[in-house]
């Protein structure tokens, strides 16, 4: 709501427009008296009073109060409803364009809630376009306009900058982020499942990455059966967008807003299909370190066809890492190789972990292949990418690798060496544990 004096001069220019004198306007709820004062700037119109004298002076209580004209507040809101759906079924780049106008409309038009929510959708595709900068900067500037926000309405700004950091090699700052939340959570007793699933299936990445694999496995079932209370009705969601336009273009902006609000939470939970192919993702990762080659290859396959789907190329090159491995367990190095490639052709810039283990897999296959140049090559690329990363029991674990692969050709010394480098790295202090595992919020029963 404006302050009085402007909302006393709207009030006086419609009156005025209409031929109404002050005691036409007040009565019979107000008095004469009253009008003039509030057209004067002295007094702060309540709620009821500003939509009594909306109705008088044929205007929306929301074009008294603010100066904006309802239909405008509701044609963004739909305009963001259909970016929701744009990035929930379809390509990331053209889902940003939408929220670039929506967030450019919404800042003139002073809505922050809007401008938070198109900065969400903004930080979405950036992530999902490998723009890590970006993405952290969007999702930063809507957390600080939900500030005030219940925790649940907060978990999309904390999942994306945690999701940045984990691609930027901070790997226990984003497990701190996504751990504090689901405690706070926890503490505050709400139980919020597609929070919930939102925060779980995020932290997995950087419990796999850091070794915590018993504590990413737990994140992952607890994810999945939460997901079942999380719907996926696109159909739905779609039909409440045309009786929306319907409603707006009969003036009915009210029940436009309705339907908005409905279509929204549903394209909001379409995203999970995200989340839920990281879940996926775990699982096979699981299941290919217990062996079970044939049922990871499946699930991985899952993971990435859902990503694929949405046309998220960085999480899809990174699932195709872990399927790679599994390929090339299997004996398939050709079509490994082929699936390495589709991350490296990204860039290390879309995330320094991954990169560094598609590169250690290559020289893995080369190495296999007998090809000991070549996988030398592959494993110092690798080595060189997880050094910014912090992910210790990788860079060890490549260590080993180079070391013995040297060792094997006659190089002792400088095997001796790459063994200190990878022995150091286990050692560092505070890079190989956490602290305690965050309180699972109690579950409703099914």
């Amino acid at each position: 709501m404006d302050e009085p004096a402007e909302i006393g001069r709207r009030v006086q220019k419609l009156r005025s427009q209409r031929g109404l004198t002050q005691r036409q306007l007040a009565e019979p709820s107000y008095t004469p008296a009253y009008v003039s004062t509030l057209e004067s700037g002295k007094v702060r119109p309540s709620e009821a009073a500003l939509r009594f004298l909306a109705d008088r002076l044929g205007t929306s209580y929301e074009e008294l109060a603010t100066g904006r004209p309802a239909h405008l507040a509701t044609e963004l809101r739909l305009a963001l409803t259909d970016a929701h759906r744009q990035f929930a079924t379809g390509a990331a780049d053209d889902a940003a364009v939408r929220y670039r106008r929506v967030l450019t409309d919404a800042e003139h038009l002073g809505l922050a809630p809007e401008q938070a929510e198109a900065l969400l959708g903004l930080g979405d595709c950036a992530l999902e376009s490998g723009e890590l900068a970006d993405a952290g900067r969007h999702f930063q500037d809507a957390e600080r306009l939900l500030a005030d926000a219940p925790l649940p309405r907060r978990a999309r700004a904390i999942r994306g900058r945690a999701v940045a950091h984990l691609l930027a090699g901070e790997l226990r700052y984003a497990c701190y982020l996504l751990e504090s939340a689901i405690d706070e959570l926890g503490a505050s007793g709400l139980v919020d499942p597609e929070a919930l699933v939102i925060l779980y299936a995020a932290v997995i990445g950087p419990y796999i990455d850091l070794g915590a694999h018993a504590r990413a496995a737990h994140a992952a079932e607890l994810a999945l059966a939460l997901a079942p209370q999380v719907d996926d009705p696109a159909l739905v969601a779609g039909m409440h967008r045309q009786v929306a336009r319907t409603f707006l273009a009969e003036g009915r902006t009210a029940d436009a807003d309705a339907s908005l609000a409905k279509a929204q939470e549903i394209y909001q939970q379409l995203r999970l299909r995200t989340d839920l192919a990281h879940c996926h993702w775990m699982r096979g990762y699981v299941k290919a370190q217990n062996g079970e080659l044939g049922f990871a290859e499946r699930e991985l396959r899952t993971a990435r066809d859902m990503l694929t789907a949405k046309r998220a190329t960085l999480f899809t090159a990174q699932v195709e890492v872990e399927l790679a491995d599994v390929l090339r367990r299997l004996g398939r190095y050709d079509e490994a190789s082929d699936l390495l490639m589709a991350l490296l052709d990204l860039g290390d810039r879309h995330g320094a972990v991954h990169a560094g283990g598609a590169h250690r897999l290559l020289g893995l296959i080369a190495e296999e292949r007998g090809q000991s140049e070549t996988a030398e090559e592959h494993y110092v690329t690798a080595l060189a990418l997880l050094e910014r990363s912090g992910a210790s029991g990788d860079l060890a674990d490549l260590c080993r690798l180079l070391g013995d692969l040297l060792r094997r050709g006659g190089r002792t010394e400088a095997a001796l060496d790459v063994y200190r480098t990878g022995l150091g790295h286990r050692a560092a202090p505070g890079t190989t544990t956490l602290g305690p595992a965050p309180t699972a919020p109690a579950l409703p029963r099914l």
